[in-house]
């Protein structure tokens, strides 16, 4: 996958979608040289590959509490497995699991341990480690008893969760849940943590213990902000096509890299070898490189996430769903795509992608561009309320996102809306979502995949549905 050739070094880049793989093809030594196969698809063991990513994950790593966006999701795929995966044609099957079969009806499910699996430190997984992760997900009371936010929602359909056997843990459900084994999955974020870092609540974000590819040595080889060192995991489950276990390489570094720009001239000058990107204009810009023979790319929508405007409509003025309407027509769909988007991606009218099953062609979503009409719901509103309150856009730090956030705040002016801009970290971003400290703000969210997976982000009262939207 990575590769350099004896006079010029060709980079890697994956752009707007990636799921990271257990291993990867040649990179760099640990003194820092070149090095590779000559041809593409030969196995070369060993090397260090510098991931750049877009944010860091400043809470750490204990899943069970954790809030984690794209990059932290990345990491954490390379320290832990999940119970299911989903396969090529978008179905969940066992992974860490050996087997997730269901009874009849779909309200109890048995998980099947796979046999011959050790975490880092050298313990067994067993399915009483299987049940302690999955009580600390659900927030269960007990010995490892957790403070989730996401996954107290998320699995709040477990009535029970108890080890039968040796191997097995069986999962009662207070409704038929036929969508049960892509929760398990959830994006990668329910990753199987072992029991030491179970056991440690206070050392559970630094103290990473996974059956993942790669491993955390050290907590201090993750220095916030700059790098996250994982090595290579000797013990892997995974056997690899050459008959050893994955991964290929030696160690993986993942380095924050917020400013997008500035990631794709850290790839052009080999200060990292892998990267991952979102928008339209870096998109281009590399694809310009790989016509140049500089990079190598890989471009997919494939369950991609879709970016859009989160609303806060549990607080004045966008309870109001003229406001809201009105918001959607005064922004201008075609020249949004030229001016923001670069003539790239498909516009979103809805929180489904195409290829979910949930999919529609026409949700209804105000789609047109309408100064006029958007001017009188404004008026409407003001004659019942009085003038509109001051309205706050959160947005992250990178350039696109600031951006997008000056191109509404025009398109809000153009409509007499005052907008204020205010600049959050992504991890603030998430936090001010879950609270509800927020007017409006840019969010990107609801990956593809199974369409129950994403219900609780639209359910009534649950601090994951961000924009307070409550209509059953």
């Amino acid at each position: 996958m990575i590769h350099a050739r004896r006079r010029a070094r060709r980079f890697f880049a994956l752009v707007v979608v990636l799921a990271l793989v257990a291993g990867a093809c040649g990179g760099k030594d640990k003194e820092g040289t070149t090095g590779g196969p000559e041809a593409p698809g030969d196995i070369q063991r060993g090397g260090s590959v510098t991931y750049g990513i877009e944010a860091e994950t400043g809470d750490g790593w204990c899943l069970q509490e954790s809030q984690l966006a794209i990059s932290g999701i990345l990491v954490a795929r390379a320290i832990y497995d999940t119970l299911t995966v989903p396969n090529a044609d978008g179905e969940y099957v066992p992974y860490l699991a050996e087997d997730v079969q269901p009874n009849d009806d779909f309200t109890e499910w048995t998980i099947t341990v796979r046999d011959g699996v050790t975490f880092h430190d050298g313990s067994e997984l067993t399915a009483e480690v299987v049940k302690n992760n999955l009580d600390a997900y659900r927030g269960a009371e007990g010995d490892h008893a957790r403070s989730p936010l996401l996954f107290l929602f998320v699995l709040d359909n477990i009535e029970s969760v108890e080890v039968s056997g040796d191997k097995d843990v069986v999962v009662t459900t207070k409704v038929p849940w036929v969508a049960f084994p892509a929760f398990l999955y959830s994006s990668g974020r329910l990753g199987i943590t072992g029991q030491a870092q179970l056991d440690n609540p206070d050392s559970c974000n630094t103290d990473l213990v996974g059956t993942g590819p790669f491993m955390l040595e050290d907590p201090s080889d993750w220095v916030e902000g700059r790098e996250f060192r994982a090595v290579k995991n000797p013990d892997y489950w995974q056997e690899a096509p050459d008959g050893e276990p994955y991964p290929y390489l030696d160690e993986l570094v993942f380095e924050p890299i917020i400013e997008s720009e500035q990631r794709v001239n850290a790839l052009l000058s080999g200060d990292i070898d892998l990267a991952h990107f979102s928008g339209a204009p870096d998109l281009i810009s590399l694809r310009s490189e790989e016509e140049s023979g500089n990079v190598r790319t890989i471009e997919s929508n494939a369950n991609a996430e879709v970016a859009f405007l989160q609303m806060n409509v549990s607080k004045a003025p966008f309870d109001d769903a003229r406001i809201r309407r009105a918001m959607a027509l005064a922004v201008d769909r075609d020249d949004f795509t030229e001016t923001i988007n670069r003539g790239e991606f498909e516009m979103a009218a809805g929180p489904f992608g195409p290829g979910s099953p949930a999919y529609l062609e026409d949700t209804g979503f105000p789609v047109n561009h309408d100064l006029d009409e958007a001017k009188r719901l404004i008026a409407e509103y003001e004659a019942e309320n009085g003038a509109l309150p001051p309205i706050v856009y959160q947005a992250t730090p990178g350039a696109l996102t600031q951006e997008t956030a000056l191109y509404v705040q025009q398109a809000a002016a153009e409509i007499d809306v005052e907008i204020e801009l205010q600049t959050v970290q992504q991890d603030a971003l998430i936090d001010n979502a879950i609270s509800g400290a927020f007017d409006i703000m840019g969010f990107r969210n609801y990956p593809g995949g199974d369409p129950d997976e994403l219900y609780v982000w639209f359910k009534g009262q649950s601090p994951v549905n961000f924009s307070r939207f409550d209509d059953p």
